[in-house]
């Protein structure tokens, strides 16, 4: 099927899993938008990543659908709304049975995605071949958009992140015209790519007792309670922020930093976005959560990768730390 750049007006982007997931679909959006100039991209994005979505300067529309079960009559609905959106191509970057079957129901001509989860429901595929992690997650994303000739040399991840939304935090902690501050992320939401938490409080009195910094504890709301439990008591140059910030000012704050430590987690890559330096926490022996695949893209990162988590030791985290801290 010939496909004529010109002639196309809407395309659809599904992508509804988690933030730092999604980021990594910018340069994806950004090659549809250089290929098909006068099309709208719509994303369909998880509720809680609207609010990043809509820095993207790629992306015209957002639609919001929890990658959960849905009921027959809310699918119905969405139909409806794409077939009145005549939407001319679906690119479904997480296989899913469910975009796979709404797609075609709503008559979009042309559908990309994996062979996969009903694959046969697509016009245009490829075989999912991500568990490999040969080759990182922003490149996976461009194979499948270069199915129907999209592609570009840009790989940034570009948020149009505003400053004064976190005007009134910063002010509360102190925190808005400090020059030295380092961002702390000592969770993530699978517990094989975790970190000893206790290391990650050792490195933290570390780090301000040795270095000149003001230390802040990242973290979502579900990870309040135990960044308060792990961190309380310490020196008052560490301040924690779990739970307190909406993903956009989390931004934000990381844009005010000179460096991000952290376990693979979705704030790995939101700092990529704010170009500051990650020093990122990886194990090795299992190829598709490896760093090759999901690693920082941000200049001046660094990664300390192990087969073990539990053989990366404090020490190691936090001389890597100076050296990227230091060499701003």
């Amino acid at each position: 099927m010939e496909i004529k750049a010109k002639a196309i007006k809407n395309i659809l982007i599904v992508r509804n899993d988690r933030f730092g997931e999604f980021l990594l679909n910018i340069p994806a959006m950004r090659a549809l938008k250089e290929k098909f100039g006068q099309a709208r991209l719509i994303a369909v994005v998880n509720p809680d990543v609207k609010e990043l979505a809509r820095l993207i300067p790629f992306i015209d529309e957002i639609i919001e659908w929890r990658q959960k079960g849905h009921p027959l009559s809310e699918k119905l609905r969405l139909i409806s709304l794409l077939k009145n959106k005549q939407i001319d191509i679906a690119v479904i970057l997480n296989p899913s049975k469910e975009f796979n079957l709404i797609s075609w129901l709503s008559g979009i001509p042309v559908r990309i995605g994996y062979n996969r989860k009903w694959g046969f429901l697509l016009t245009h595929k490829i075989e999912d071949r991500k568990y490999l992690g040969d080759k990182h997650e922003i490149e996976y994303n461009l194979e499948l958009v270069r199915l129907i000739g999209a592609n570009t040399d840009d790989k940034t991840l570009p948020l149009a992140i505003e400053d004064d939304i976190i005007k009134n935090l910063a002010e509360e902690f102190a925190i808005q015209d400090s020059n030295n501050l380092v961002a702390l992320h000592p969770w993530t939401s699978d517990p094989i790519k975790q970190w000893p938490v206790n290391n990650f409080r050792e490195l933290a009195e570390k780090l301000v007792r040795e270095l000149d910094i003001k230390l802040i504890i990242i973290g979502g709301r579900t990870e309040s309670a135990e960044s308060e439990r792990f961190f309380s008591g310490l020196s008052g140059k560490i301040i924690n922020l779990a739970g307190k910030t909406s993903l956009r000012q989390l931004a934000a704050f990381l844009k005010k930093c000179k460096l991000l430590i952290s376990c693979d987690s979705g704030p790995v890559h939101l700092a990529s976005c704010a170009g500051i330096p990650v020093v990122a926490i990886f194990r090795n022996d299992l190829p598709e959560k490896s760093s090759r695949r999901w690693g920082p893209r941000s200049p001046r990162s660094a990664v300390i990768e192990k087969s073990k988590l539990s053989d990366i030791t404090v020490d190691e985290v936090f001389n890597r730390s100076r050296e990227v801290f230091l060499r701003r």
